[in-house]
């Protein structure tokens, strides 16, 4: 595997899923497949789970790991052509990355939507710009329209406390007081529709998400009918999608807030955020801290979907 943005890059789904459970056993049966090798993980943006997970990841694998925080301790990159750099960034990124290519093996990249030019975004300019110069095999740690290394874990994790064989899964919109990207709800939606879970996808009018990633799911307006029957709920806040709104917030209705009153409504479902996540907004204190909260479980499968993709690319080199 050379690419990771999607889950099409996975390939077959129920095998990347027993790969990776298997890999959660024994978490240091490959680590001849990293020996003198280097990962470097390169963030645009903030990091905690992605950060930490990845790098343990790789020492799981055996490499030698490297982080770099760009605009912290690094130059100032441009990444557009044909400007003139007489502004505050020394560096341009056609340079700096078959430069940082050539001190690994492999990369991962994290770099957040800019909501400043839809067509930008969606183009994932910074990520396939890795792709294309850095010489090397390259994973998105999040990317503007995608973050697939969270999506695999949270499939992993329904995996792992499904009661039946095809769960009811929702996702669900919050309220937040910032508009976020779309990468988390649109991954979240590429995996649940290519695996075998009975999805729908909730929120208020106005934020469709993109149709790529939406496809065949089942769309729902009113939360409390989606909520109905669910196994799974997983919430979410993210920004508006379809122009004139595209990165703006419309909504900060707090009745989508998921409480225990909300929670009633499911089969006993079990709740799913990816953190971090705003308490008394997007989920109630009750629900978080509730025994049908796998958020820290989810989190812990982080460590097992960037290790399983890591893996993979190493076996390619």
């Amino acid at each position: 595997m050379r690419t990771y943005t999607n889950v099409k890059d996975l390939g077959n789904l129920n095998a990347a899923i027993k790969e990776a459970l298997e890999i959660k056993k024994n978490r240091f049966a490959y680590k001849h497949l990293g020996e003198n090798k280097t990962l470097l993980m390169v963030f645009f943006n903030s990091s905690l789970r992605t950060r930490l997970s990845t790098q343990k990841a790789g020492m799981n694998l055996g490499m030698n790991t490297m982080v770099l925080d760009i605009n912290q301790g690094a130059w100032k990159l441009e990444t557009e052509r044909g400007v003139i750099m007489d502004g505050d960034k020394s560096e341009h990124i056609l340079e700096a990355i078959p430069v940082m290519g050539s001190y690994c093996d492999i990369i991962g990249v994290r770099a957040f939507a800019q909501f400043e030019n839809k067509e930008d975004d969606y183009q994932e300019k910074i990520l396939n710009q890795f792709i294309q110069y850095s010489g090397r095999p390259v994973f998105s740690m999040e990317a503007a329209t995608g973050h697939p290394l969270q999506a695999f874990a949270d499939l992993i994790t329904i995996e792992e406390y499904k009661k039946k064989d095809r769960p009811k899964v929702v996702l669900t919109w919050a309220p937040h007081p910032k508009a976020l990207p779309q990468a988390v709800p649109n991954s979240f939606a590429d995996f649940m529709n290519e695996a075998d879970v009975d999805f729908v996808i909730t929120h208020p009018e106005g934020y469709e998400l993109a149709p790529q990633f939406v496809r065949g799911a089942k769309v729902e307006y009113k939360q409390d009918k989606a909520l109905e029957g669910a196994d799974f709920v997983y919430a979410k806040n993210w920004a508006a999608f379809a122009d004139p709104n595209y990165g703006q917030i419309i909504s900060k209705d707090m009745s989508w807030t998921v409480t225990t009153e909300k929670m009633a409504l499911t089969n006993n479902a079990l709740f799913m955020h990816c953190l971090p996540v705003r308490r008394n907004m997007i989920v109630s204190d009750d629900v978080i801290e509730s025994p049908q909260s796998i958020v820290i479980q989810e989190a812990a499968n982080r460590e097992i979907s960037a290790q399983t993709v890591i893996k993979r690319m190493l076996e390619s080199l």
